[in-house]
This record gives C-alpha cells, structure tokens and sequence, in this order.
C-alpha cells in the first residue's frame, strides 16, 4: 500500500491529523489535502498517481504534415535522393505545408523509425607507434635552416639514420643535451 493511501486512511479514520500524516509520511500539507478530496470524490482508486500529460497540445505538427514527412522519406530513399530533414523540409514548403523546423522533422523521422542510428564518433585510426630499432638510430631535430660538414644545406626537418656532421652553433647544445 502506497504512503499516500496510508496516510488518507489515518486521517479518515481520525488516527491523526493532517499536519502529523503530512509529517510522518513526507507529504506536503496542500498535496494530503488535494489527496483527501480525491478521496471524497472517488474513493481509493481515485488516490492512483495521475497523468501529467497536458490535455492539449495547440503546438504539435499537425497529422497531415506528420504523414507527408513519411511519405516524403520513403520516396525519396526509394528513388536514391537525399531524404533528409533540409530536403524535406524544402519539399514541404514548395507543397504549401507548414514547415516545421528541420530538428522536429528529424524527431518525428525517428519516432517513425525511419532514421538508421549511426554512431557519434569515428573509430581510432589504427596508428602504429615509431620506435627506433636500438637507442641513437634516429635522430630527429627541429631545424629551420641547416648545412652539413659536406656543405649542402636546405630548410625543414632534419631527419637521418645515423647521427650526422651538425652545424658547429649545435655541438654545443648537443653536449648539453648529453649526445
């Protein structure tokens, strides 16, 4: 039995008062009060929990645009053109229909389950991770300008697979660094 039939009965019964019931049983005042007249009205049954859904809804796509959003999907995936809610939504307009927004076009694709979910995101690459076969094969250095002991020079990145002849201004930071 639900705390709220509980607590209509106490007070029926005289066992306690409405400011107690609504203490000892966690319910508002106000909300016992509403749940007693329903209880006048109607008995037990009446105590069930309620829809909250509205009575009306003056916003909602009317049924005949509803049923032309179908229709319009299921023709144009069966012909091979675009049938998304832009495309829709512009056949829709040049109709005459009142054209919802292209998200609740979108919402009532789904409803109808004419949208084949996809996932949000992209797989991993399937990168494999550098590594140099032994300590000191590569060296890698971020250079913008450089000339080597044999006197090329060039710009970029300076890669090799052997350590090189740097520019005598690097012996110094290569020292530093400890190679």
């Amino acid at each position: 039995m639900s705390k709220h039939r509980v607590a209509v009965l106490k007070v029926v019964a005289a066992q306690m008062t409405v400011t107690a019931a609504a203490a000892e049983y966690g319910i508002g005042r106000q909300h016992l009060q509403r749940l007693l007249r329903r209880y006048r009205d109607g008995g037990l049954e009446a105590l069930e929990p309620r829809s909250r859904r509205p009575r009306s809804s003056p916003g909602r796509t009317p049924g005949e645009v509803r049923e032309r959003i179908v229709a319009l999907r299921t023709g144009l995936t069966s012909g091979g053109l675009d049938a998304g809610p832009v495309t829709i939504a512009w056949h829709l307009g040049r109709e005459g229909l009142t054209v919802p927004s292209t998200s609740t076009i979108r919402r009532i694709l789904h409803a109808a389950g004419l949208v084949t979910p996809e996932p949000r995101k992209r797989p991993r690459s399937s990168w494999i991770r550098f590594e140099a076969p032994a300590p000191n094969e590569v060296w890698q250095s971020d250079v913008t300008h450089w000339r080597l002991a044999d006197g090329t020079e060039g710009r970029g990145l300076l890669m090799a697979r052997r350590p090189l002849a740097l520019p005598a201004r690097l012996h110094g930071l290569r020292a530093r660094l400890g190679g």
